[in-house]
């Protein structure tokens, strides 16, 4: 914007030759402009108008709901939460983070249906789907997701908007039952064969890696999880029905 600003004062002042210097000066001055991190590219897609301080918060404060669903902080799960950051801000961003959410964890109540819809109107679907996702993987992080964890994240979920059929889908792949792989589908056990065929090709252009617009590993890293988990499901439906 400032180089054709400062081109066009060039030109008044200096005609062509002062034109030219002024689009210089102008790149020039673009070129330093501050850009501000898109809290929402975390998360493979872009978020309107919220500032990545508040984004951090509200996503540290959903954390420590699932973290402190069981009435303790699970110092497993804690460093999970921690991995992410560190892989995600490096060390030195990630530290000064850790330092809020420690507050966050020991001295805040944290009202989950407020932050949820401040995040509603500046995230997008695919996004809060993904955090969906990361809540479930901290409440795994210790080897099994605790009933009253899968009605905390549920709760968050709702809060999102979240789809029945999504929410269950995701829930699938880390909480196992007897028609797990049906669920990851997002089909019930009575669907035909060419049903489950037309689901399995659904979510695969659902949850390819490929559709996560991310940068960071850890997110690169839930995508494939998820592509495994579906292709882990159809192929185990397919082994049982024989096609």
């Amino acid at each position: 914007m400032y180089k054709w600003i400062a081109a066009f004062i060039g030109y008044l002042l200096y005609r062509i030759p002062g034109a030219v210097l002024g689009f210089f000066i102008g790149s020039f001055i673009d070129g330093i402009k501050v850009t501000k991190v898109d809290p929402g590219t975390i998360f493979g897609q872009s978020s309107r108008s919220v500032s990545p301080a508040d984004f951090e918060l509200n996503l540290l404060s959903l954390c420590s709901i699932v973290i402190k669903a069981d009435g303790r902080v699970n110092t497993t799960e804690l460093d999970y939460v921690r991995r992410y950051f560190v892989s995600t801000y490096g060390k030195e961003k990630a530290n000064a983070i850790f330092r809020t959410f420690n507050e966050v964890v020991k001295n805040r109540e944290i009202n989950a249906q407020r932050i949820c819809g401040y995040l509603n109107t500046r995230i997008g679907y695919e996004v809060r789907l993904q955090l969906v996702h990361f809540l479930f993987g901290i409440a795994a992080a210790d080897g099994v997701v605790s009933e009253r964890e899968s009605e905390k994240i549920h709760d968050i979920a709702g809060f999102f908007r979240i789809s029945y059929r999504d929410f269950e889908s995701v829930k699938a792949m880390f909480v196992k039952s007897a028609d797990n792989a049906y669920k990851i589908l997002e089909i019930d056990a009575s669907a035909t064969d060419a049903e489950v065929k037309k689901a399995y090709r659904q979510m695969v252009k659902k949850y390819h890696p490929d559709k996560v617009r991310s940068e960071d590993e850890a997110i690169k890293k839930g995508a494939e999880d998820k592509f495994r988990e579906v292709q882990r499901a159809y192929e185990q439906i397919q082994s049982e029905r024989g096609f």
